[in-house]
């Protein structure tokens, strides 16, 4: 007898009819909740168990139809969410997310290309490498230099990083490991993101190999601090292997003295890497590009455009002065990938890093950028920083507050201290921490905190198109409240 043949099963494989269906609800929410953004709170004071009745459903056997669809996301949206896109989010360092990246987003998941191979993803391969090429230029770089997107951070410095330690210990530790390879050293600063660290540990260095080098006053990477380091190691038998400087620290959007850096590692032979993931883009902005000066002296940058590019969560992009340096790092091959030589053509991405399977979250940056032009991302990121030495100006008119250190790039710290508890650290510790705590939960604004030289304080960062002053001079006023409500 023949085999006998399965029938069609169509239930996942909705027309076109009913997917747009779908798609005007979503819209219509997404329409909605843009309205009332700016007279939401930007938070509220979620209880884990509330928010979990309200939106773990049961998973049920038959559909819950677009209408039960459309409520629950409406549920999600307007209910149980914080708004890192109100014009009062000045936390972290969280963009606001483009419309047109948002767009993007659903027509990239809607196309599905897999960029992990360039046959899967031929106009999507091309855009992505072209982004990277073009914010390499962007940061001088010189030709020839490109990147491409990954996840975040912690991805976009990983993968420049593993290009470091298999320059610094040859190649052969791609197979070998690190046995018999001399003890491999990085330095970063005491104000380098944690992410440094949990690299060294992911590459088997340990988190140990990362030398932490003291900052000054102003938080900044000391140069003479980080030549001392690197001799020392030699003295003792260790391989220097990079140096990671920061272009924006997380906590004070503090530049490491780049030129200085760039002259130490082509002394000694070291792997610069650049961590701009926050301030990277400032290379865009021309009043504030002189800060970023020795950025393109940089062996690989990591920029994230989730942040000061307002690009929806999540995208990075790692950019590196030769890309050949990434494929000798993560090239292999797989029987189930095999082409015949003469049909291989383009770039397969999964080659370059970790990934294998890679979605096109390129494109929500791309699009944004067609979509408002370069100037426009000048002048925004400008107007960020600008946004941020005002509230410095004013912090430093008001008595109750004192700056913590001077804004740098789009962030300012500063504490609430009321004259009366002057000297008094403990008090101001524990004083600023409720005042942040009460901000938060009234959530008319929403900032977040530093410890700066020991002491907590109250932390702006503006890497939000939708922030202006009146947002600034409410973060004063808001904490000032809680200030003088709560101070002893």
């Amino acid at each position: 007898m023949p085999p006998k043949r399965p029938e069609p099963v169509p239930d996942l494989d909705w027309n076109p009819e009913r997917a747009r269906e779908l798609g005007t609800a979503v819209v219509d929410l997404w329409g909605e909740l843009l309205e009332r953004l700016p007279e939401q709170r930007v938070s509220g004071n979620f209880e884990p168990a509330d928010t979990r009745a309200a939106l773990a459903l049961d998973v049920l056997d038959e559909p819950l139809g677009i209408d039960g669809l459309a409520e629950h996301l409406r549920a999600l949206a307007l209910e149980h969410s914080v708004y890192i896109g109100h014009p009062g989010f000045l936390a972290y360092v969280c963009g606001a997310g483009t419309v047109p990246g948002a767009a993007a987003d659903l027509f990239a998941a809607a196309l599905n290309p897999n960029l992990g191979g360039y046959r899967l993803s031929p106009g999507a391969s091309e855009i992505e490498l072209h982004l990277g090429r073009w914010l390499a230029s962007e940061c001088g770089l010189p030709a020839g230099s490109g990147g491409f997107a990954l996840s975040g951070g912690a991805m976009a410095n990983l993968v420049p990083l593993k290009a470091a330690r298999d320059a610094a210990a040859g190649l052969g530790v791609r197979s070998e490991g690190l046995r018999g390879v001399p003890q491999l050293t990085m330095y970063s600063s005491a104000e380098a993101h944690v992410v440094i660290r949990r690299a060294a540990d992911v590459l088997g260095l340990g988190e140990e190999a990362v030398r932490v080098i003291s900052v000054d006053e102003r938080f900044r990477m000391g140069a003479e601090q980080l030549e001392d380091a690197i001799e020392r190691d030699l003295a003792a038998g260790a391989r220097p292997a990079a140096a990671i400087a920061t272009a924006g620290t997380t906590a004070t959007g503090a530049i490491d003295p780049l030129p200085e850096i760039a002259d130490i590692c082509e002394r000694h032979g070291l792997w610069f890497h650049v961590d701009g993931a926050y301030g990277g883009p400032a290379v865009l902005a021309p009043d504030l590009r002189p800060l970023l000066a020795g950025i393109e002296r940089a062996d690989s940058i990591a920029i994230d455009p989730h942040k000061w590019l307002y690009a929806p969560v999540q995208v990075s992009l790692v950019l590196v002065r030769d890309m050949q340096r990434l494929a000798d790092s993560f090239s292999t091959e797989a029987s189930y990938t095999w082409i015949a030589e003469e049909e291989r053509r383009g770039v397969d991405l999964s080659q370059l890093g970790p990934q294998f399977s890679r979605g096109f979250s390129a494109l929500k940056v791309w699009l944004a950028l067609l979509a408002h032009g370069r100037d426009a991302f000048a002048r925004r990121i400008s107007h960020d920083a600008a946004l941020a030495r005002y509230l410095g100006e004013l912090v430093e008119e008001h008595t109750d507050f004192e700056l913590m250190t001077e804004p740098s790039l789009s962030i300012c710290c500063f504490r609430y201290a009321p004259p009366a508890l002057h000297g008094d650290e403990e008090a101001l510790d524990r004083l600023n921490d409720r005042i942040w705590t009460g901000v938060h939960r009234e959530g008319r604004v929403y900032c977040s905190n530093a410890v700066l030289d020991g002491r907590f304080c109250l932390r702006a960062c503006i890497v939000n198109f939708r922030t202006e002053a009146e947002q600034i001079e409410l973060l004063l006023e808001v904490a000032a409240e809680h200030g003088a409500r709560l101070a002893p």
